[in-house]
């Protein structure tokens, strides 16, 4: 699993989760981050892999089953990471960085965002991670959205992911981070889709 996106918008933390769930459901886990200029909103990157035995945290090319873009831009530059069948979870959200402000390259579209992940196998799902969480009263709560959405999708129990949450969130945000991870499961529910026991190696 691979999460993409920008300084301040709590891939690590969101990493952090997924690896403790690995652990809880009896995984080998193994992770990996690369900040870029996180704190001024540079590129963030975090690998994490589950598996009977894991012997690498870092994910090689054509092997990242699940790609969360917690930023929309993002989640295409890392299209060519994606094995074949890959699910691309994607947040609705622009950040623009400094090549795009300065004229230096165009935003592109979001069908053109959707095309470069087809391209390579991937399936694409975009969730309004930034609208839930604004509606929260958080937009940094994105990340969890997804992440709902994204328990679905694998063989861990809800109840994992709640406890290692309120383990791993301030307590003054659980609340708020349960209410978060609840709501993408719910809109992933709400659409029919069935959940997809995964072994991630």
């Amino acid at each position: 699993m691979l999460i993409a996106g920008v300084g301040g918008q709590g891939t690590i933390l969101a990493s952090d989760i997924l690896a403790e769930v690995g652990l809880q459901c009896g995984y080998d886990v193994k992770k990996s981050e690369v900040h870029g200029m996180s704190q001024r909103g540079g590129a963030v990157e975090s690998h994490v892999r589950w598996s009977d035995k894991v012997y690498s945290p870092q994910i090689e090319t054509g092997k990242v089953d699940f790609l969360l873009g917690f930023e929309m831009l993002e989640a295409a530059r890392w299209a060519k990471v994606l094995a074949p069948g890959a699910v691309v979870l994607i947040n609705r959200h622009r950040v623009s960085p400094p090549s795009v402000n300065l004229g230096m390259e165009t935003y592109p579209g979001e069908g053109e965002i959707e095309k470069i992940i087809s391209n390579r196998g991937g399936l694409v799902h975009w969730v309004e991670g930034t609208g839930i969480a604004q509606e929260l009263g958080n937009q940094t709560l994105a990340g969890v959205v997804l992440l709902g959405r994204l328990s679905l999708m694998l063989d861990a129990p809800e109840e994992a992911w709640l406890s290692t949450i309120s383990r791993l969130v301030p307590e003054k945000f659980i609340d708020l981070n349960v209410l978060a991870f609840k709501a993408g499961r719910k809109i992933f529910e709400a659409k029919g889709e069935s959940i997809c026991e995964t072994s991630v190696s």
